[in-house]
This record gives structure tokens, C-alpha cells and sequence, in this order.
């Protein structure tokens, strides 16, 4: 009697040895990522005595620390690195935090649906990338040319001081950091990034500013002082 030949269902060694590559980056990133963001958000509560001369120090030195966090990226000292990182850009927007919390009698609730839409748009966006698998990395130009001129009008506003153009950049910069979550998600998942130290800091920069810009938007149209 003829036998019915068996199909084929293992992987090849290469195709599979990627993809447990693949997912051990992915695993590793959302796991720095969780522990990063709550360090930060620990920083930020510690942070809100401060005064604004003490946050733009953090900021500047959390600027300073994302390219120490690169150049490290392959050692453990990148570890040690991203989570200063994450403290200084955590207790930077201490003061900034505090200040919503008191001019505005609903300071709480616009913060809580701040981090909690933030949290929506980037596990969305995330979750989308990797269940569709798609290669977002044409958006790249995009995304890049989207933030010269995002910092450039930033730079205008603060000579001009137009409200309009403070809101219309707040929607954009939430824009371009939402198109980068899928970017960099979709570079993990197809191999354009296998070092989770750097995916981090890509992915925290893109919650961070959509925290930050979000939190503005609620607060001009929602806030009551």
C-alpha cells in the first residue's frame, strides 16, 4: 500500500532561528519598556517639588543620557543607562504635573485620561503592528521630515507665543509619534532592529511626547480652573 506523504510543517533552522530572535527582542523591549515607564512615573511623583530651573536640568540631562543609552546599547551598562534616562525625563515633567494638578480643579482626572490614552494609542498601534506584521518602513521620510518641521515651528511658537499653532503642534507631534510606534514595532518584528535596549528608548520617546502633548490637548479643552 502507498503511504501518503507527509507534508512538511517544520521551519527551516535559519527562518526559525530568526523569529525566536524576533520574539525575544520583542519580549525583552516590553518588558524593559514596563519596568522604564514605571521607574519614570516613580520619578515623576518625586519630581513634582521641584522648581521648573531643577526639570529643565533633568531634561537636559535625560537628552544627554539617550546617546549614553545608545553608544552602550550592546553592554549592560546601557541598562544602567536607560533607566537614568527614564528618571531625568520622569522628574523633568514633576513640576509640569504638579502645575495641572493645581490650577486646574479637574488636574487629576485630565492627567489620569492623559496616561490612560496614551496607554490606548500605543497598545492599539502596537498590537496592530504586530498582529498584521506589515513593513512600515516607508514611513520613515515621512516621519523624519514631519519632526524637522514639528521642531522648527516649536521654535517659532516660542518667539510668537500663538495658541493656535501651540495646539495644532500638540496634534501633531501626537501624529508623528503615534506613525513612529508603528515604525519601530514594525522594524522589531522584521528583523531592522534586534537590540532591545535601543527599541526601548524608541518606544518610550514616542509614549513619553504623546503623554506630554495629550495632556496638553485634555487640559485646554477639558480643564476647569
Amino acid at each position: 500500500m502507498n503511504q501518503v506523504p507527509e507534508f512538511q510543517t517544520h521551519r527551516h533552522p535559519l527562518e526559525q532561528e530568526s523569529v525566536l530572535a524576533t520574539n525575544k527582542v520583542l519580549r525583552n523591549t516590553y518588558l524593559l519598556l514596563s519596568m522604564t515607564l514605571a521607574f519614570s512615573a516613580a520619578c515623576t511623583v518625586m519630581g513634582m517639588s521641584l522648581s521648573y530651573g531643577w526639570s529643565m536640568g533633568c531634561l537636559l540631562g535625560g537628552f544627554v543620557m539617550s546617546f549614553v543609552v545608545r553608544a552602550n546599547a550592546n553592554s549592560s551598562m546601557g541598562l544602567i543607562a536607560i533607566f537614568v534616562f527614564a528618571g531625568l525625563f520622569g522628574a523633568a515633567i514633576g513640576p509640569m504635573i504638579n502645575t495641572y494638578l493645581t490650577i486646574y480643579e479637574n488636574g487629576g482626572a485630565i492627567v489620569a485620561q492623559a496616561l490612560g490614552g496614551t496607554a490606548m494609542i500605543f497598545l492599539t498601534l502596537s498590537g496592530y503592528a504586530l498582529v498584521s506584521g506589515k513593513d512600515f518602513s516607508y514611513m520613515r521620510g515621512f516621519l523624519m521630515t514631519g519632526l524637522i518641521v514639528v521642531l522648527v515651528a516649536m521654535l517659532a511658537n516660542l518667539f510668537f507665543q500663538i495658541p493656535a499653532l501651540s495646539l495644532a503642534i500638540s496634534a501633531v507631534v501626537i501624529m508623528i509619534m503615534s506613525g513612529l510606534i508603528l515604525y519601530d514595532t514594525s522594524r522589531i518584528i522584521n528583523g531592522g532592529e534586534r537590540n532591545y535596549i535601543n527599541a526601548t528608548i524608541s518606544l518610550y520617546l514616542s509614549f513619553f511626547n504623546i503623554f506630554i502633548h495629550l495632556l496638553h490637548l485634555l487640559a485646554v479643552f477639558t480643564g476647569r480652573r
